[in-house]
């Protein structure tokens, strides 16, 4: 059985001003041809399925097309959960349709899929809180899902029936997943786990969550889980949460986060992006194939001293979006500002970095003359931050400005 494994999709996510939308179209029509040309069994989409608990329409809208169109026309089961960033009842609203297409949501831990049967051959075999079993089209292997969308660690405790609250997280999980484990997953199917939460190895240095990111590791939020609460019968753990592709541990099965497949952060710059091609036969162990996305714009970080190296690095690197830091003996002026936005329309952000910052500024005006006129002052600041003087009408508005502020 072959499997992909995405999460992190971020749908309707903007970097600073800039919309991403264009681009997450791009790389979700990737993933669909991906899909297509390697005639995947089934899609993995593990969590923050959107950016904001309320996304855009623009957002919704290609959400919806790209699930319908990984399904193949209910051939191709695609199973997605809610992660930190997700609303869990937007998630599961459209469930009673969207099972009509072949797409499975889970919004909360504890949640049922009700059993159904396609034309195409999909058909839920067994289901019960946090877990499913499928029979997929092409094939007369079950896939057996362990499923534990994110939420806090209070939630997930009541969600699982925990019943002594000093109980570790990790350990109501271990018991929870393993109850559906012994019961249905033998090596008669391919057994998985998908899940959006913070696993690492017992041990192991955790990694970083992404910058920007809502943190799951916090007051409030849930524990780590180890890699060794899995079941010995899960062949392969899909997770949701860190934006890099990390390989967390192969005891007691290949364990991945599958990253972003968009760089989200200046914190994520020249990072690599990936979707995770699961090759899995029963009772056996999965193998996993890496497969690097190409269609998003890289960021990228450039610390230039002077306008002469920022300009020409800018024209070297026109595909991408910008965090410029530039080296000068004084503050940018208005006309150099405008030269490099000019030169380059993806910089995002402008960091001014002054040579000898504190002899610069014992050199420049101490403060503020307060005592002159607020006409004066306006036409100063004008001056600074355009480069030019403002004319009459400019002027005449700020005195209209003023003088309603008097009144």
């Amino acid at each position: 059985m072959k499997l992909l494994h995405t999460s992190d999709w971020h749908l309707g996510k903007r970097l600073e001003d800039f919309s991403r939308i264009e681009e997450q179209q791009a790389v979700l029509q990737e993933i669909c041809e991906i899909a297509e040309r390697e005639q995947v069994d089934a899609i993995l989409v593990a969590g923050d399925l959107f950016d904001t608990f309320n996304p855009p329409t623009e957002a919704v809208d290609l959400f919806y097309r790209t699930l319908k169109r990984l399904t193949n026309n209910g051939n191709r089961p695609v199973i997605a959960i809610a992660g930190n960033h997700d609303s869990p009842d937007r998630i599961e609203a459209p469930d009673p349709l969207a099972r009509e297409c072949g797409i499975i949501f889970a919004g909360y831990p504890n949640s049922v899929v009700p059993e159904f049967e396609l034309e195409s051959g999909l058909k839920v075999l067994h289901s019960e809180e946090g877990f499913l079993e499928l029979q997929v089209p092409g094939t007369s292997i079950p896939l057996r899902l362990l499923l534990t969308p994110y939420a806090n660690e209070f939630r997930l405790k009541t969600y699982l029936g925990q019943e002594n609250s000093e109980e570790e997280l990790r350990t109501v999980l271990q018991k929870k997943w393993q109850e559906p484990a012994a019961k249905y997953c033998d090596t008669r199917g391919v057994n998985l786990l998908v899940t959006h939460l913070f696993v690492t190895r017992k041990g192991a240095e955790l990694p970083e969550e992404p910058a920007d990111e809502k943190p799951i590791l916090h007051v409030g939020g849930a524990q780590v889980i180890y890699t060794e609460n899995i079941p010995q019968q899960i062949q392969y753990t899909a997770i949701g949460h860190l934006h890099r592709m990390l390989r967390v541990d192969s005891v007691p099965c290949p364990v991945y986060y599958s990253g972003s497949p968009l760089s989200y952060s200046f914190a994520e710059a020249n990072q690599r992006k990936f979707v995770l091609l699961v090759d899995v036969e029963p009772g056996k162990v999965a193998t996993v194939q890496e497969l690097e996305l190409i269609n998003g714009k890289k960021l990228l970080r450039k610390r230039a001293e002077g306008m002469d190296e920022a300009l020409q690095w800018l024209a070297e690197n026109r595909n991408c979006l910008v965090e410029l830091t530039m080296v000068t003996d004084t503050y940018l002026t208005a006309n150099e500002r405008k030269q490099l936005s000019v030169a380059h329309s993806g910089i995002v952000i402008t960091i001014p970095e002054i040579r000898n910052a504190a002899e610069f500024q014992s050199g420049s005006k101490k403060g503020i003359d307060l005592t002159r006129n607020m006409e004066e002052l306006f036409t100063d600041y004008f001056r600074h931050s355009k480069g030019q003087e403002p004319n009459e009408e400019i002027k005449k508005l700020f005195t209209e400005i003023l003088a309603e502020d008097e009144e």
